[in-house]
């Protein structure tokens, strides 16, 4: 069976709804996961491949925009218990939506480690 990619993008009213399934279309238990922002405002939440670190999946995009920090395995960040936790799914939209309105216009990556 082959998994849907969602295309999710800030520039377009991206909701928290959109968001929740963005999450719950992972598993938590494969791999860590990075949720980031292309130059173009496309919401992406990849897997980290194993063995790498942050900086070296940075690297391999150029067109990352914003990171927020790195979903480990198993901590239930991703996946779809953590898409039906809607407080945590509002903070992280809040935190890219209000960043993005920064980031957008200025190069380089805008690493966020906390949410609003």
């Amino acid at each position: 069976m082959n998994k849907r990619t969602l295309h999710m993008n800030l520039n377009n009213a991206l909701t928290p709804e959109d968001l929740a399934q963005l999450f719950a279309q992972q598993k938590d238990k494969d791999e860590s996961h990075i949720l980031w922002v292309s130059e173009f405002g496309e919401v992406r939440l990849d897997r980290l491949p194993a063995g790498m670190e942050e900086e070296e999946f940075e690297k391999c995009v150029p067109t990352m925009r914003v990171r927020l920090r790195t979903y480990r395995r198993g901590k239930g960040y991703v996946g779809k218990k953590a898409a039906a936790d809607r407080d945590f799914i509002g903070r992280v939209h809040q935190t890219l939506t209000e960043n993005w309105r920064v980031a957008r216009g200025n190069p380089g990556v805008h690493y966020l480690d906390r949410y609003c």
